[in-house]
């Protein structure tokens, strides 16, 4: 069933909230995820680094591939295996051709891929809360799955427009969320989330002529996604942004990179974190003036 987070906010809230009664308050610590096709495998580094540091993340949110990483990481999958996942990965994994004149190709296999490393199939099982962005063609707005299946809802937030066809939930059609929330910060908030650490795979800002299909409207749709960037930019306490501009929409076979850019962005981005953190909980628990 196809819901706004507004009809699950109160349920979801309660849950991210739900032990801060008693002692003093710490932060719960979002995560939003960007899309970026191959290019999202840097998540991965970013996740280890966060487990490393010992960074909580009590939900997570997702935009197109953000929204595959998200859900592995929240149904509990290893980044050892995701990683590994990542170096096998190709096109035909997830995408097949097809006729039709809403697209190029069905991502339909994606739920076999989905099946190969996440047991889990309903939003209701995973470990961590999470959202997933999609956007509806009809309204124009962004629509957050927080409930049901999980593996449509990926597919929905995957569905790269002009490429994969539209997917088709309760009478909507629905193409990847990049298209209204490239960084789905504003999804990590109403999980609950009082630190939003965003982040974003940006992508080259070359000079030279497109070489393919996917030059073209990956460029295009690049340019609109500044237009609006300043609006997820403010509402992130923190942004980390991997270097990963000059890879390509296909680069699986630079896994390791990827991952090592994630790493790098996010050991860059901890002093803030921790700052951000450490303001939060100053201002949460201090004693209200006389």
């Amino acid at each position: 069933m196809l819901e706004l987070l507004t009809g699950g906010v109160g349920r979801l809230r309660e849950f991210a909230y739900g032990d801060r009664e008693g002692g003093p308050r710490k932060p719960r610590v979002g995560l939003a995820l960007a899309g970026g096709f191959a290019r999202g495998i840097a998540h991965i580094g970013v996740l280890r680094v966060m487990e490393e540091e010992r960074i909580p993340i009590h939900c997570i949110a997702g935009t197109s591939v953000g929204a595959l990483i998200a859900a592995a990481y929240a149904s509990g999958t290893s980044l050892d295996e995701m990683e590994r996942q990542g170096r096998a990965t190709k096109f035909t994994d997830f995408g097949r051709w097809t006729l039709s004149r809403l697209g190029l190709a069905s991502n339909q296999k994606l739920e076999e891929f989905m099946a190969r490393f996440n047991v889990v199939k309903k939003f209701e099982d995973l470990k961590i809360p999470m959202c997933v962005a999609a956007t509806d063609l009809g309204g124009g707005k962004t629509v957050y799955f927080t409930h049901g299946d999980l593996t449509i809802a990926v597919r929905a937030s995957c569905a790269y427009p002009g490429l994969f066809l539209p997917i088709t939930v309760d009478g909507h059609m629905l193409v990847d969320g990049f298209v209204t929330e490239p960084v789905p910060v504003e999804g990590a908030r109403n999980l609950g989330a009082d630190i939003v650490i965003a982040v974003y795979l940006s992508t080259s800002a070359s000079q030279s002529k497109p070489k393919s299909f996917f030059d073209v409207i990956g460029r295009a749709f690049a340019i609109v996604q500044r237009a609006g960037e300043r609006v997820w930019r403010e509402a992130a306490d923190v942004v980390i942004e991997p270097d990963v501009k000059d890879m390509l929409w296909d680069s699986f076979d630079k896994t390791p990179e990827l991952v090592a850019a994630g790493k790098e962005a996010a050991r860059q981005a901890l002093p803030a974190i921790r700052q951000a953190m450490a303001e939060f909980e100053r201002i949460a628990n201090s004693s209200p003036s006389v």
